[in-house]
């Protein structure tokens, strides 16, 4: 996808969320993926019925309030997103809306800006980048040092968000990310799988290099 095509998809639509996007500037060294966390690495999170009145509004409160008190973002308001790759959206890659057998882009950590005005649960969840429809989001970020991740999943009766500290330290999580890397299946993703055993070597050398100091 060409830089005018990227801005007109997808740069645009999150823009009017509240979420400018920096291309080019994901941090060295940041995790590929965070999957796999159990109930002891969560240390926040709220959640909200699809009935609770004015949904939109009150996701985005305690969206931002969560995002503020744990240190999502940086001085600047600057955090990542973990974003579709390509043309491909969020509501385009869910398994109900692939035909057997094809199998979307890996996503990729993206760096963005929250801007003064913004609607992550309501426009950014409608953009399809951040969601299904407002008031129904799904999504991924993390903070620019990798110390804090949260997720945001959409199920059968409401809205749930969680928040994981330093998942670079959880053995939940690099245990699933060891096991993904070398997981023997024609469905996986290979790329991912790359992505994911290259930052685990890395991980594995800088562990090594500071015990021996």
């Amino acid at each position: 996808m060409g830089i005018q095509e990227r801005e007109r998809k997808m740069y645009r639509p999150l823009r009017r969320a509240g979420l400018e996007v920096i291309p080019d500037a994901v941090p060295d060294g940041t995790m590929p993926l965070v999957s796999g966390y159990g109930p002891k690495d969560i240390v926040g999170g709220f959640s909200h019925r699809y009935e609770t009145p004015r949904l939109v509004e009150r996701l985005n409160e305690d969206w931002h309030d969560l995002a503020v008190s744990s240190g999502l973002f940086d001085h600047r308001r600057e955090f990542l997103v973990l974003l579709p790759h390509g043309t491909y959206t969020h509501q385009a890659v869910l398994p109900k809306n692939l035909h057997y057998g094809r199998r979307a882009p890996s996503p990729v950590w993206t760096r963005v800006r929250l801007l003064d005005r913004w609607d992550i649960m309501g426009r950014g969840a409608a953009s399809a980048f951040l969601g299904i429809r407002a008031g129904h989001p799904g999504f991924s970020m993390m903070a620019l040092d990798s110390s804090l991740y949260m997720g945001c999943s959409t199920g059968e009766i409401g809205v749930d968000v969680r928040v994981v500290a330093h998942p670079a330290r959880s053995e939940n999580i690099l245990q699933y990310l060891e096991w993904y890397a070398h997981w023997d299946y024609p469905r996986a993703d290979k790329e991912l799988q790359k992505r994911i055993a290259a930052w685990l070597a890395g991980r594995a050398l800088k562990t090594a290099s500071c015990s021996d100091r």
